[in-house]
């Protein structure tokens, strides 16, 4: 059985890799980075009796996404982790329109390129797409960044409920992560108020709940709390409190 992670050559993506070889799974780890793809396949290979195949990929580019699926397609992938993707912090006109574009193409366009190509291939599987609670309501100076994982949030949800109507045996789970340590914060240009956990406490939990076949995970107490009060509350009141908090973060 062979499971796909995207995003795996550092912080939770490394994780999910690491943690699925332990349980036994051949995988497919992709990055761009491949100095960091051969030392974590080292690692694996190790100490864990798999199989682990690199895949160098920019999956901003649509035609790259196309290119993974056409190489891995013949390795009957059981498991898909849509997990690359980033975020910047800013305000939305300060923001470059390319590096936002390829926002948008790393997180909505490549998650749901590889999810579409993959499920086809799926009798029987796992589907688990990383979002963030930025998704979970509007996220001002996170405009572009919040937006993505709103998409992804509600993609993974629908889809879920079709495959169920049909009675397909794959099941889609969407992970919505708050702050977890890894490199994110640096590419991001920011740093949050709540607590860190760690990126293997994050992966650990996903993926639990992935075979437990939740919907959606949220792999923190508090930000479980703040998600259940975002429901009740306002977005006209949210959306100030959101604001003040990550302009403060601007003024650093």
């Amino acid at each position: 059985m062979y499971a796909l992670i995207t995003g795996a050559s550092s912080g939770i993506g490394r994780e999910f890799a690491l943690q699925l070889a332990k349980r036994g799974y051949n995988i497919i780890i992709v990055a761009r980075r491949e100095i960091r793809l051969e030392e974590l396949k080292k690692f694996i290979t190790k100490h864990y009796d798999v199989d682990v195949v690199i895949k160098e990929i920019d999956l901003s580019i649509k035609e790259e996404c196309y290119r993974l699926y056409d190489e891995c397609k013949d390795y009957k992938i059981k498991i898909l982790i849509n997990n690359a993707g980033f975020g910047k912090i800013g305000y939305f006109e300060d923001i470059p329109l390319e590096e936002e574009l390829n926002m948008i193409n790393t997180n909505i366009s490549a998650v749901h390129i590889l999810t579409k190509l993959f499920l086809k291939d799926m009798n029987k599987g796992k589907i688990l797409n990383v979002a963030s609670i930025a998704g979970l309501q509007p996220c001002p100076t996170m405009t572009t960044y919040g937006a993505t994982k709103s998409y992804i949030i509600n993609f993974s949800r629908g889809l879920n409920y079709e495959l169920k109507r049909k009675k397909k045996e794959v099941h889609v789970s969407v992970l919505c992560p708050g702050p977890v340590n890894t490199e994110f914060d640096k590419v991001a240009n920011t740093d949050f108020s709540l607590k860190y956990i760690s990126a293997k406490k994050c992966a650990r939990i996903g993926l639990d709940g992935l075979f437990k076949k939740k919907e959606i995970i949220i792999p923190s107490f508090s930000i479980k709390a703040l998600s259940l009060a975002g429901k009740f509350t306002p977005v006209k009141l949210i959306q100030p409190i959101e604001y003040y908090i990550q302009t403060r973060k601007l003024k650093k």
